[in-house]
């Protein structure tokens, strides 16, 4: 059994080890405490259908849980909308944040086994920055992580991949990203 104390995820190690060093030199930072680092994950997963039934977002809460190993928060319907059939305070979807070691893990299945599952899989947008150094992108099936069984899963669902950092810029979050072997199209 792993020691919990002594275990570090790959990623991290490969972030203190080679990553720090190569984005000191490259962008020229002079203190350590300058060098951009992941902040935080955001996984969010929009049910529409749940409008009909709402028993759909929790079926959909418990595949996050599953993907993210945390357990996932049911978002609720701020106010009514009565065009979209929406009450207040009605389930709508789920979402995680992840912090810590469990984000190092996501972003390594995300970036070794999950995005190379994608069919026909060239890449991700390079532009996909909000121009403060946070990435987002999206998958149309969440059933691309190995931690969801295909056979038992009802509905298939769309799911947002955020990637805060503390980079200010969009090159030094592209550049961190990078590192990390993120696959961004040419």
């Amino acid at each position: 059994m792993l020691d919990a104390a002594a275990y570090t995820p790959r990623l991290k190690a490969q972030y203190r080890a080679r990553i720090r060093p190569a984005l000191k030199a490259e962008f020229g930072y002079r203190n350590d405490m300058m060098i951009p680092k992941l902040d935080k994950i955001v996984l969010n997963m929009g049910i529409g259908e749940a409008v009909k039934d709402t028993k759909k977002v929790k079926s959909a809460a418990d595949d996050l849980t599953r993907i993210a190993g945390q357990k996932a928060v049911i978002t609720r319907a701020r106010k009514s909308i009565a065009g979209f059939r929406v009450r207040e305070n009605m389930p709508l979807g789920c979402k995680v944040t992840l912090r810590g070691d469990r984000m190092y893990e996501f972003l390594d299945r995300l970036i070794t086994v999950a995005l190379p599952r994608v069919r026909d899989f060239r890449g991700v947008k390079p532009t996909a920055f909000d121009g403060r150094g946070n990435y987002a992108m999206g998958l149309k099936e969440h059933i691309v992580f190995p931690e969801i069984d295909y056979d038992k899963v009802d509905e298939v669902w769309g799911m947002d991949i955020i990637i805060c950092t503390t980079a200010r810029t969009d090159a030094e979050a592209k550049a961190l990203l990078k590192h990390f072997n993120m696959p961004f199209t040419s």
